[in-house]
């Protein structure tokens, strides 16, 4: 009788765990909201993924868990640029990459680009590959004598584990774009849905006939053009009454529901960048946060004394005027430009070279102030929402090599917008916006900041007269115009005005071998011009967290939060 009991009691636990965690569970059960058979042929096939468990950590990346923080600077504003004013904001569970992507991964990328769109080839592909290319010119200074490092810094295996850099922000965007793809390809290829499509048969995956996995959610039988057949392999298991048969593969392709794909690898946002440097985690006792750190270590110096009185530095950056890396046999930081990524101690998240070595580019356009008062959860400046573009039929329209739509740089340089094989996006309209409440145009990377809403002048914004020469940036006329009795004539000129701030500017973060100690601090922000790079800023990917922002225990925790006890207590 005990024995009967304490098993009833365990089904009873168990069945109640389960139906928290899942309100489908397994094969033949029922909804519990309409009492329909799930996952079962003879009822109807819906499919639901009832085994999904915690989610799995991408490759080379470090969940971080997220919370409300104070973003902005503590020190001095010795720039007066008074860009950084304390603001709190709450930031959403996201993956960050533990490193600085670096040369040898930047290589991988530019390998792929070479064998898919082979630039001997044709003009196309020869542009498709050259806008890739990280500017090595970079190196060169008209007082300096650097000219190796233009021909070595990128190639050479002695720079293998260095941080790339020459690149922009907008070459670091579709590097991130690129590495969605192959994770997810490879995903596929080891579930046993996908061939090895990268192997001998060269003509698979030249031009648009690559793996993209926006098109193979939207209509896998678009990927590979023609070769559905001869690529795939065998499917998930088909719930749908009658399963399919198409040449050898049977079964269905993956979907978003099943949970097998990765989400889009992009940028860190700058909230979510300076909330991971700052690692706060590492000054939490229980529930509170004693202090606030400068940088992304404890103390307001580098350097960290070694029981043994030897010192070590822990970031890699500028000491003073002509002193980057100390003397000779007694150096302080080991590094005069860039050093191998994991030289430095990481941050309590497991994150390494968060401050010094290179800067980073982030997402967000540039602006002087954050709005927290427009939004303080996931803050982020630069969304530009676009939808996929379609024919007459209503089909997705891929990009072929005769179709790629192209940007005009800054410099003149012409680079494809998208490559072959991707959705044509298209931004988009009034009529998909009518009626909404939360957003209202494609492109709100000026939201509230230089538009008519912004203006001195917004009383007159449905007036026709509202013009360019009207808005809040325009100084009086030049030279002022006095009248007889002295007094001012009130009125502006009608040249037009500019800045380098505008919607094509993007924030990086975190100082570099270049900079001063003042700049490693996670909260300090400076902008550039997104087609624009330099010998000092790289960049790293982070990736939406699915699920539940807070996991349990042994579920996606850092080292030190499992040490510290800080984890969901549910």
């Amino acid at each position: 009788m005990k024995n009967y009991v304490l098993l009833l009691v365990l089904v009873i636990l168990f069945s109640s765990c389960r139906s928290i965690t899942n309100l489908f569970t397994s094969r033949g059960e029922k909804s519990q909201a309409t009492g329909w058979k799930i996952n079962d042929p003879s009822n109807g096939g819906f499919s639901l993924a009832t085994s999904y468990g915690a989610a799995q950590t991408p490759p080379g990346m470090i969940f971080i868990e997220g919370g409300s923080f104070t973003m902005g600077g503590v020190q001095d504003d010795i720039m007066y640029d008074w860009n950084a004013t304390p603001t709190t904001l709450h930031v959403r569970s996201f993956y960050m990459d533990q490193t600085e992507v670096t040369n040898a991964m930047y290589l991988e990328y530019l390998y792929w680009l070479k064998r898919v769109f082979p630039p001997h080839e044709k003009e196309e592909y020869r542009i498709i590959y050259e806008s890739a290319l990280p500017d090595t010119l970079v190196w060169r200074n008209t007082l300096g004598a650097l000219d190796a490092l233009v021909e070595t810094y990128l190639r050479h295996p002695a720079f293998r584990d260095y941080p790339v850099v020459g690149v922009s922000w907008i070459q670091a965007q579709r590097y991130c774009d690129w590495r969605t793809d192959r994770v997810n390809e490879q995903i596929l290829i080891e579930r046993g849905i996908l061939n090895q499509v990268n192997g001998s048969d060269d003509r698979i995956v030249e031009g648009e006939n690559h793996f993209n996995t926006r098109v193979y959610l939207t209509d896998p039988s678009l990927v590979f053009k023609d070769k559905d057949n001869d690529v795939y392999r065998k499917g998930l298991p088909d719930n749908s009454p009658g399963q399919k048969v198409k040449g050898g593969f049977k079964g269905r392709h993956a979907r978003m529901e099943d949970g097998i794909l990765f989400p889009r690898y992009r940028l860190p946002t700058e909230a979510e960048w300076e909330y991971a440097a700052t690692a706060s985690i590492g000054t939490m006792e229980k529930n509170m946060i004693k202090g606030r750190r400068v940088y992304p270590w404890q103390g307001v110096t580098p350097i960290k004394q070694k029981k043994n009185a030897n010192v070590k530095y822990l970031a890699n950056y500028k000491g003073s005027t002509g002193n980057y890396a100390g003397i000779a046999h007694a150096p302080t930081d080991s590094g005069d430009i860039t050093t191998a990524v994991r030289s430095y101690p990481a941050n309590e998240y497991g994150l390494y070279d968060m401050a010094g070595n290179v800067a980073e580019w982030v997402a967000d356009v540039y602006r002087p102030r954050v709005d927290e008062k427009g939004n303080d959860f996931n803050y982020y400046r630069g969304n530009i929402y676009m939808k996929n573009m379609v024919d007459s039929d209503g089909k997705i329209i891929k990009i072929s090599s005769q179709e790629i739509p192209y940007d005009t740089l800054s410099n003149g340089r012409i680079v494809p917008r998208q490559i072959p094989g991707e959705i044509l996006s298209t931004p988009i309209t009034a009529q998909d916006t009518y009626m909404r409440f939360n957003y209202s145009t494609s492109d709100n990377r000026n939201i509230g900041d230089g538009d008519h809403a912004s203006s001195r002048h917004f009383a007159d914004a449905s007036s026709a007269s509202l013009t360019g020469s009207s808005l809040m940036y325009n100084a009086p006329q030049n030279p002022i115009v006095v009248d007889s009795s002295g007094r001012v004539s009130s009125i502006y000129d009608d040249s037009r005005r500019t800045s380098l701030i505008n919607d094509r500017v993007r924030v990086y973060k975190g100082g570099s071998w270049r900079d001063r100690l003042y700049w490693l601090s996670p909260s300090e922000r400076r902008y550039l011009q997104e087609d624009f790079a330099t010998d000092f800023i790289g960049f790293r990917c982070a990736m939406d967290y699915v699920g539940d922002s807070y996991p349990k225990k042994g579920k996606n925790s850092s080292p030190l939060a499992k040490s510290k006890g800080l984890f969901s207590k549910r």
